[in-house]
């Protein structure tokens, strides 16, 4: 009999708490599975290893991402709205997946390294080339202010973005949505006062 799939999600679940709260090197299969309650080997009836584990749970939500990012890509959406909407899908991804996102933030640059985890760096690329690409047509299009260095606000709306996996937690007194209209407004308008 093999395990059932909810019972697998479960454990991924609870494997991606512990990596995000101890780190992938300090995190042991004895800690997942007493987080998990219940006993070291029985885990490896599920998984044979935590980098097995680790790999599920980042290339999951990679590809959850990658999916809703090229669905805002291929959409036709002016820049504005092109980056309007990838930050609105990066809050619901924070919200779908905080662990793994703050997984991600940690050990990426550490496990892309290693060639199970190449898919990290090829991630990385794909990402610099959507936001990069869409802010340059902004400042072609008249719609960003033509002496914005692209690359520095690409990293500052990424760090500002994806940070907030360290302090979101789903169900909280904003929704991903609205967490997503506030940052917007703060990157895009501004937080002073217009005389």
């Amino acid at each position: 009999m093999s395990p059932s799939p909810e019972r697998r999600e479960e454990l991924l679940a609870t494997a991606a708490e512990v990596f995000a709260a101890l780190g992938y090197n300090a995190t042991t299969v004895r800690k997942i599975a007493d987080a998990a309650g219940m006993l070291a080997g029985s885990l490896y009836y599920h998984f044979d290893s935590k980098e097995s584990m680790l790999d599920e749970i980042l290339s999951t939500f990679l590809d959850e991402l990658w999916a809703r990012y090229e669905g805002v890509l291929a959409a036709g959406l002016g820049p504005r709205e092109t980056i309007e909407a990838l930050v609105t899908e990066s809050f619901r991804e924070i919200d779908r997946h905080r662990a793994a996102v703050a997984i991600y933030q940690k050990e990426s640059k550490h496990l892309r390294t290693q060639p199970r985890f190449g898919y990290l760096a090829d991630s990385q690329v794909r990402f610099e080339k959507a936001w990069l690409g869409t802010l340059e047509r902004g400042v072609a299009a008249k719609v960003f202010r033509a002496d914005l260095d692209i690359r520095l606000t690409y990293r500052f709306v990424r760090d500002t973005v994806w940070v907030a996996a360290s302090w979101y937690r789903p169900g909280g007194q904003h929704s991903p949505e609205e967490i997503a209209r506030q940052y917007l407004s703060m990157v895009l308008e501004g937080v002073a006062v217009r005389s």
